[in-house]
């Protein structure tokens, strides 16, 4: 993930490609013949790069080794699950599709026998338990679940070879959290937004759809045809692709690999044949932002192929980026906060702690702020009032008045009255009330005009935080109820109404963080990323990164300065975090600690 303007940042995903080694999984091969049946151990870390294989069952394996070395080879990095269909009977290895889901399980699943009568000598059984942590569906979806999981496995002893073998098990793969931290790596999949205007310069809109494939298992291959067969559940009534529908990889093609010049040629069956160079180019687009981390040097340049092997299109980087607006339309400039004083002022760049009041009424006039957020464009700012309850938009140019109010809040206190607004990718504004006696979600067309009040038909709590994804088909919530609070991710659903006017809401909000008990603090942190801080029941404050799906990114989360209040991040993933703590404006660039900007100083943010 990365940026548009400035060049994007490569995030090596190192162990996606095949390293030089490869390990045994050799758990099953010391595994007594009898006796209790212990759960599957997560498999101890490896270097990323080495391949890890599972040992096929010995001769004269008793039913308990049989079920251990099956869910050990669950683990390995078989394409096809080779050895762990080793395991099986041939009519269960026919029926099982280990591509139909993973199930993930808190530790490892233990298998637990059960009751046999003294006359069936020749069949056994196990439940296989554990604590349910998340589900990765067949379109490759992440999502966290909980709740106790109990499937059975049967074997039976084959009456020609006189070998234990699985003849019955649930559907799809399963394993344990750390192993599936080994195995899987989450690939974001770019499509285009469907229901918002293109942007500045004509620019389609990208949306990232992050899912997991395995890391070492063509892991190029597998997000590429994940990719064809469009967005997942969820994000599919907001986002469309250029892709035509019925799209695959070519008769016969099984792998795919950039070459040494960081090049990938993608060959499609018939239903490319008579796409046209415009659709094409925006086909190999999507393909470029989405495998642009996948290898360790990343894919530069796509070439698209007919059925026939004639060449379709050729795209490079530069050239996507004038077809679409990938993440932020442009690297901020500035980053911004409420100084001592309540007055919006911005930083110098290069990570400066210089700071001048904006040019405008927010900057040079006397209103008082205690929240501001400023347009994309970095031309407007909408600031709120001292007190919360009214809201202003203001041109960022010198001299500009500071004009009306553009909403107003009759909430009673300062803390049930509006949030910090947020700005989204097309320019409109949004904000929540928290009036306890007309609690809404507001957004205004460009930052004016008649509120527009959002629908949210599954919100069960109250809105405390607002912050709209660059690519406006996307919202982050914070949402208290009955004491807690969680982060909240939702789909912006737009439509025109019987009036002429927009129609919107928020729907398929869906819980990222339900680890938290409390949520402080969030923001957009990448394409599909937010950083965010909180804290566990009985736990301390913590600040972490969370994805849109509710995984846990790889790599190590930030730490946490004291009494963290707020945060601001950039989708930019270059720069630095800033955040309001106990001492006040605080910055934490990449590689470094946090430093401390102004003592007197309140909610920071980047544009957006």
């Amino acid at each position: 993930m990365g940026a548009v303007g400035g060049g994007r940042r490569r995030v090596p995903r190192t162990g996606v490609f095949v390293g030089c080694g490869a390990v045994l999984l050799a758990g099953c091969a010391s595994m007594p013949d009898s006796g209790d049946l212990r759960g599957v151990e997560s498999t101890p870390r490896q270097d990323p790069q080495v391949r890890v294989f599972a040992m096929p069952p010995r001769e004269n394996s008793g039913p308990e080794e049989i079920v251990q070395g099956f869910l050990e080879a669950l683990t390995s990095d078989d394409p096809q699950y080779e050895t762990a269909r080793k395991y099986l009977t041939a009519g269960a290895s026919r029926r099982w599709r280990p591509d139909l889901s993973t199930t993930v399980l808190s530790d490892g699943p233990n298998p637990v026998p059960q009751h046999r009568s003294r006359e069936a000598a020749d069949d056994y059984s196990y439940t296989l338990t554990g604590s349910k942590f998340a589900v990765v569906d067949g379109q490759h979806a992440y999502t966290p679940v909980s709740g106790t999981y109990g499937r059975t496995v049967h074997l039976t002893l084959d009456k020609k070879t006189d070998q234990w073998r699985i003849d019955s098990l649930p559907q799809g793969v399963i394993m344990g959290r750390s192993d599936f931290q080994r195995n899987y790596v989450s690939v974001n999949k770019y499509y285009y937004a469907s229901n918002v205007p293109a942007a500045e310069g004509g620019q389609l809109r990208t949306v990232a759809d992050p899912v997991y494939v395995r890391s070492k298992v063509d892991a190029v291959t597998s997000t590429v045809r994940a990719l064809l067969k469009g967005p997942t559940r969820w994000l599919d009534p907001v986002a469309t692709s250029s892709f035509p529908s019925g799209i695959a990889l070519g008769k016969g093609v099984t792998s795919l690999s950039p070459d040494d010049q960081n090049k990938l040629t993608v060959p499609l069956n018939d239903k490319a044949d008579r796409v046209g160079r415009t659709q094409c180019s925006r086909m190999a687009a999507q393909l470029l932002f989405t495998l642009q981390d996948l290898t360790p040097t990343g894919v530069t340049q796509v070439e698209l192929r007919r059925s026939d092997g004639r060449k379709l299109c050729e795209l490079n980087e530069s050239r996507a980026e004038i077809i679409a607006s990938h993440g932020t339309a442009r690297r901020p400039e500035y980053e911004y906060f409420v100084d001592g004083k309540q007055r919006l002022v911005r930083l110098g760049g290069s990570g400066s702690n210089q700071f001048t009041p904006v040019p405008g009424a927010l900057g040079e006039g006397n209103r008082k702020l205690r929240a501001a957020a400023v347009a994309r464009d970095e031309d407007r700012a909408a600031g709120v009032s001292f007190d919360g309850q009214s809201l202003y938009v203001v041109p960022l140019v010198a001299g500009a008045p500071l004009g009306n109010t553009v909403l107003t809040s009759r909430g009673l206190s300062e803390n049930d009255r509006l949030t910090t607004p947020s700005w989204d990718g097309a320019g409109d504004l949004w904000v929540a009330d928290r009036d306890p006696k007309n609690p809404r979600l507001v957004m205004l067309e460009q930052g004016a005009g008649q509120p527009i009040e959002v629908r949210t038909p599954d919100l069960d709590g109250r809105i405390e935080a607002v912050r709209v994804a660059a690519d406006g088909v996307r919202i982050a919530l914070i949402v208290e109820k009955d004491g807690k609070t969680s982060l909240q991710i939702g789909r912006i659903d737009r439509e025109t109404g019987a009036d002429g006017r927009p129609a919107v809401s928020i729907s398929a909000l869906r819980s990222v963080t339900p680890q938290l008990e409390e949520v402080t603090a969030m923001s957009w942190a990448g394409d599909s990323r937010l950083v965010v801080v909180g804290r566990e029941s009985g736990g301390v404050q913590q600040m972490r990164y969370v994805q849109v799906d509710g995984s846990m990114p790889a790599g190590n989360a930030p730490p946490s300065p004291t009494g963290v209040k707020q945060i601001a991040a950039s989708e930019d993933e270059r720069l630095p975090l800033v955040a309001y703590s106990e001492d006040g404006i605080v910055r934490l660039s990449s590689g470094a600690q946090w430093q401390k900007v102004v003592k007197a100083g309140t909610a920071p943010v980047y544009p957006g």
